[in-house]
Order: structure tokens, then sequence, then C-alpha cells
């Protein structure tokens, strides 16, 4: 009898503990089963936005849409291009004149020439071709300046006039999916012979979102192209300010 008790006992415990395992099993899958949905929801709500965006592009149409999105790529492509080489085209002017100075009071104009030549950037490149022709008289080097201060401007401001064409392309080709959207809604109506909101959604929904899409590309290169303007008018006035420090510069060392 005390041996049945036992066994009834023991499988009692055994039975409680199945249950609360399990009990803790359910409750641990249940979390992980709530956090899977909730992380599914997330990137659901993610791809959502891409999807949306997606379809959004697809409803306006290939051919504007297209032509629009390659407005943006050439536009980033030409402005990254631009970005990269004007950086690369920043120099330390105040650094610069000073070790042209000390060349030419150590070592004279064959020392300053050596110093722009191992230097980047268009401020180096006049003023070595100033110093190239310090050996004739200041007019001579100052007219070389200035004409070869013209040409590193032309490099500085090189394909910088499409980014401004593609802004001004991209919300003009927007317009003209709205003005074809419009008409392809007009069309419908005119087919059908009735004024239904159903027949006139889908050209409108193709006209603004053409519209939208154009407008998007334009703000987004203008703010790369004022950048690359900014910077342009920097290194030009860097450009300006050494030419006429570098004038200075021959001026004492002829004397």
């Amino acid at each position: 009898m005390k041996r049945l008790f036992s066994i009834l006992a023991i499988t009692c415990l055994m039975a409680i503990g199945t249950v609360n395992a399990n009990a803790l099993t359910n409750a641990s899958a249940t979390t992980t089963v709530t956090m899977t949905q909730d992380d599914a929801d997330a990137t659901g709500e993610d791809l959502g936005f891409h999807q949306e965006l997606k379809k959004r592009f697809i409803e306006g149409g290939p051919g504007f849409m297209g032509i629009v999105l390659l407005c943006l790529i050439l536009g980033l492509a030409i402005a990254i291009e631009r970005i990269i080489f004007l950086n690369l085209s920043t120099t330390n002017t105040k650094k610069l004149t000073q070790n042209v100075e000390d060349a030419l009071a150590s070592g004279g104009i064959e020392a300053a020439k050596e110093v722009c030549r191992n230097t980047k950037g268009p401020v180096a490149s006049i003023f070595y071709q100033g110093l190239d022709r310090a050996d004739e008289d200041i007019d001579a080097a100052e007219k070389a300046v200035v004409a070869y201060g013209g040409v590193q401007m032309g490099q500085l401001e090189k394909n910088v006039s499409w980014i401004s064409l593609f802004i001004a392309l991209a919300p003009m080709l927007g317009f003209m999916g709205t003005v074809i959207g419009m008409i392809k809604a007009f069309d419908k109506i005119e087919a059908a012979g009735d004024m239904q909101p159903s027949l006139v959604a889908g050209g409108i929904k193709v006209a603004l979102l053409t519209t939208v899409f154009g407008l998007i590309v334009a703000i987004i290169l203008q703010i790369f192209y004022n950048y690359i303007i900014a910077k342009i008018d920097s290194i030009v006035n860097d450009m300006e300010d050494a030419s006429i420090t570098l004038m200075d510069l021959l001026v004492r060392h002829k004397k």
C-alpha cells in the first residue's frame, strides 16, 4: 500500500512537472511567434515602402518615368564626379604661398617651380605658369597667370551645365506626363460618353505621379548643383587671391 502511494505520488509529481514544462514551452513558443510576427510586421512595413515606391513608379508609366529616372542617374553621376574632382582640386593656399615664398628666398625660381610641381590643384598650376614667365617682365607673367586661370576655371566648370540641364528637364518631363495623362483621361471620357470618376482617376493619377517624381529629381539635383557652384566659387576666389600674391612675390624677388 505504501508502495502504491509512493508510485502515485511520483506519477503526480512527474505529471505536474510535465505540465509546467509544457506551459513554459508554450509560453516561449508564443513569445517567439509574437516576436517573429512583430519583426515580420516591421519588415513588412519597410518592404511595403519600397514596394509602394516601385508600384507608384510603375503606375506612372515606364516611358516618362524611365526618362526621369535616367535624368536622376546621369545627374547624380556627374555631380559625384565633380564633387570628387573639386575636393581634390582644393589647396591650402596660405601654406602653398608660404612654401613658394620660402623656396624663392632660398633656391630661386627653380626651387619655387619644384614646389608647385609637387602640389596638386589649380592654384599650384597658376603659380607654376607665373614662375615659368618670371624671367620675362611682370606683365608677361601676369598675362600667363590670367590666361591659365581661365583654362583652370573651364576645367572646374566642366560638365556642370549638364546638371542644370537635368534639373530643368526632369520637371518638364513630369509636366509632359501630366498633360498626356489628362489627355488619356479625356479620351476615355469621350469614348465612354459619360463622366465617371473611375474613368478619370487613372489618367489623373498618372499625371500627378509623373509630376511628383520629376520635381523630386529636380530638387535632389538642385542641392548638388548649388554645392558644386559654391565650391567652384571658393576655388576661383583662392585662385584670384593667389594670383595677386604671386605677382607681389615676383616683384619683391626681382628687386
